[in-house]
């Protein structure tokens, strides 16, 4: 590929900082050469990088083979490191798209769980980053986040650290003969809170924990969620029928932001727990999720998320054990 105009590429990292980063905020770039393999790493203000000087000498770099990445979160203004203790505020939820990736960005666009992306970063063919501008986030709720994007959507479980680097759009990846340029789309501009996310990670967590549960079921403070829960279990325990539960549970709950998908979930991950309780394999418990769903849920991401919710559910078996 020729090597795209300095003038273009230094617009389009310019505008992207801009969008990700507030003046005065301090961010780390990334320069990593593939052959030899060196790493040069800057902590700087934004201000500084968005100079017309800088961003060429980040060009020149460019050119002759490093790759040119950034922070995802913006940095505390003494830091001297990329470390999670250096990390000012959490500014991003990302997501790295690497295998088959055409079709898990449809089904994420599909996808009410979650909002739409402010970034969608094209790194080579068929290969993405997503970004969401989110605020009122700590570094644990995160990566929790992250783990749980990456498992629904089918991205790279290895991409989900606070400190995380992302490839700044306008630079050519050298990673691949011939490079090819990173390119960017903004198809929004809100910024997102844990509210907009209805994946449930730490929901879930909670409401599904059998030793919360256990501790409560006598308490008078548990939470709707968990009266939901102990419903939901006892009615599948007895033979009911989930297509009806998740119908009457989508009822009750009309106060939830999407009752079909609050009730999908909690009835899924209910059935996957007894399934697994009983014996069955993960992988048995999957295609059995994926089959019941097939009709109501995209065909892309019908099968990530019956292998999230599994996977879910083994995990409030083990907490159980070790409580």
């Amino acid at each position: 590929m020729a090597q795209p105009s300095t003038q273009n590429v230094t617009t389009t990292a310019a505008k992207f900082l801009t969008r990700c980063f507030a003046k005065g905020e301090t961010i780390a770039l990334l320069l990593r050469r593939e052959v030899p393999c060196t790493i040069i790493q800057r902590i700087v203000q934004l201000e500084t990088v968005i100079e017309p000087r800088y961003l060429s000498w980040l060009a020149q770099e460019n050119a002759a083979g490093a790759n040119i990445h950034v922070s995802a979160n913006p940095l505390r203004s003494d830091a001297r490191r990329r470390t999670k203790e250096c990390i000012a505020s959490v500014r991003h939820l990302y997501l790295d798209l690497d295998t088959d990736g055409e079709t898990r960005l449809s089904a994420l666009r599909a996808s009410d769980a979650v909002p739409q992306p402010n970034a969608v970063l094209s790194t080579s063919p068929g290969k993405y980053q997503i970004l969401w501008r989110v605020e009122g986030f700590s570094l644990e709720q995160q990566e929790s986040a992250l783990k749980l994007l990456a498992v629904t959507f089918g991205g790279d479980p290895a991409c989900t650290d606070c400190n995380r680097v992302l490839r700044l759009p306008g630079f050519l990846n050298c990673k691949y003969e011939p490079a090819c340029q990173v390119t960017v789309e903004y198809p929004g501009d809100s910024i997102w809170s844990s509210d907009d996310f209805r994946l449930d990670l730490l929901a879930a967590d909670a409401i599904l924990s059998s030793r919360i549960y256990v501790a409560r079921k006598h308490s008078s403070n548990h939470t709707n969620s968990e009266r939901d829960w102990a419903w939901v279990v006892d009615e599948l325990a007895r033979g009911k029928d989930p297509a009806k539960l998740t119908r009457k549970l989508a009822l009750r709950r009309r106060d939830k932001p999407n009752p079909l998908y609050y009730a999908q979930r909690t009835v899924d991950v209910a059935s996957a727990r007894l399934w697994l309780i009983e014996g069955m394999p993960i992988d048995d418990v999957v295609t059995l999720l994926e089959v019941r769903r097939r009709f109501e849920i995209p065909v892309a991401f019908c099968r990530a998320r019956a292998r999230e919710i599994a996977q879910t559910a083994q995990r409030t078996i083990a907490r159980r054990r070790i409580a």
